[in-house]
């Protein structure tokens, strides 16, 4: 099965996984593709192939030298973000020229370059988009077909290389993947996941990430008598968010900038609750804003009473930069493949997260690279055919180079 193919069939998986739910996989949708990763792994040759309970997928293409060479990891997930609907995905190949692209004829969506000028750097390549209604599931079903072909392309071509460890985790998007991940099974000494958008991208910073739950009691009493005695919890919750910077957030924030993102919010007379993702790449600042956070609710508590407010933070990962910075070989490798094929890699903050962060924390060195794509997380996502093969050569360099050392 070449590249493409291989992308398209998996991306006709549903496999969005969920932030309410408890369980791993959070979805049990996700353990659909996996079993047909684990199938397809199998028949390819590879060895150690395993599909867990808990959904993760992972095999080893076992070395054929002598040579004494470090064992590298592969790794991508197979969930989608819940950001976006994704199922009944409609991919479809297009030639771009430039301009805009039309994505749904009958609702009129259009992908344009106006609102999108990085599409301008793809002219006379070849883009994978949807019809506009769903996401594409690039993010990051791109990186998991790129590892594979490698991997297959590899094996056909005989050529000398070590061992290669290979693991897709279930629940990225939602922060969890690496929880059931067998680190002793998987026993790499070094790895790059593969769920970056941009050719070239190489990342070895992320944010220092918190979950903050506010949950707010009112008084509910008749509004013809309730001067003195109402506490709208609706209306506090408000105020709540009011305390905190008002451009700290995404809409206005970029770079090593952090902040409080409000994802989502209820509320009525009695109960309000407020969910936030609080971001930062600084360690102290990122400390600051979680005090920041629960000294808001301290404020309110002391205007309209003792556990008016409560406010719950929770740490989601950390910034693996103190990580890596140890180990910059696997980032100088990175872009010696990368230079191989042409591409200048650059680097970047990530505004988000990544499986590689908590992997570095846990002793896998684990920096990020690009797969050859954009818009993730919405219905103006697209991968780049041309950018995608060419990080299928790229990673079968990170491979071999290992013996040319």
């Amino acid at each position: 099965m070449n590249l493409i193919d291989r992308f398209l069939l998996y991306v006709s998986f549903d496999t969005t996984s969920s932030e309410e739910s408890e369980t791993l996989p959070s979805t049990g949708k996700q353990k659909l593709l996996g079993q047909a990763l684990y199938e397809e792994l199998k028949a390819m040759g590879l060895s150690d192939v395993r599909f867990s309970e808990c959904g993760y997928v992972y095999a080893t293409l076992p070395a054929n030298t002598d040579k004494q060479v470090p064992t590298l990891g592969l790794i991508a997930h197979m969930d989608t973000s819940p950001a976006a609907e994704g199922a009944n995905i409609r991919p479809r190949i297009v030639e771009y020229s430039g301009g805009s692209v039309l994505l749904n004829e009958e609702r009129g969506i259009y992908l344009t370059d106006s609102e999108f000028p990085e599409l301008k750097q793809h002219v006379g390549k070849h883009l994978i988009v949807t019809d506009g209604t769903t996401l594409l599931g690039a993010d990051d079903k791109a990186g998991i077909a790129e590892i594979i072909t490698a991997v297959e392309e590899l094996m056909a071509s005989g050529a000398e290389h070590g061992t290669v460890r290979l693991g897709f985790t279930p629940d990225e998007e939602v922060g969890r993947g690496p929880e059931g991940f067998d680190m002793d099974f998987f026993h790499a000494d070094y790895g790059y996941t593969l769920d970056g958008d941009v050719l070239g991208g190489i990342e070895y910073e992320n944010f220092n990430a918190a979950a903050g739950t506010v949950t707010v009691h009112g008084l509910s009493v008749h509004p013809g008598s309730a001067k003195d005695k109402m506490k709208n919890a609706a209306l506090i919750a408000m105020e709540f968010n009011a305390l905190l910077p008002a451009d700290e957030i995404p809409a206005k924030t970029e770079g090593y900038e952090g902040f409080f993102h409000l994802t989502d919010m209820t509320g009525e007379c009695e109960n309000a609750t407020l969910h936030y993702i609080i971001r930062d790449h600084d360690a102290e600042k990122f400390a600051h804003r979680k005090v920041q956070f629960i000294t808001a609710a301290d404020v309110l508590n002391r205007k309209y009473g003792l556990g008016t407010v409560e406010v719950r933070v929770k740490d989601s990962y950390r910034n693996m930069r103190e990580m890596i910075e140890p180990h910059m070989y696997v980032i100088e490798r990175a872009e010696a493949a990368m230079r191989a094929h042409g591409v200048e890699p650059f680097s970047k903050p990530i505004r988000g997260g990544t499986d590689g962060a908590t992997f570095s924390f846990r002793g896998l060195p684990c920096p990020n690279l690009s797969t050859g794509g954009g818009n993730y997380h919405g219905r103006f996502e697209y991968a780049v055919v041309e950018d995608m093969q060419t990080m299928v050569e790229v990673c079968k360099t990170l491979i071999t180079d290992l013996v040319r050392d």
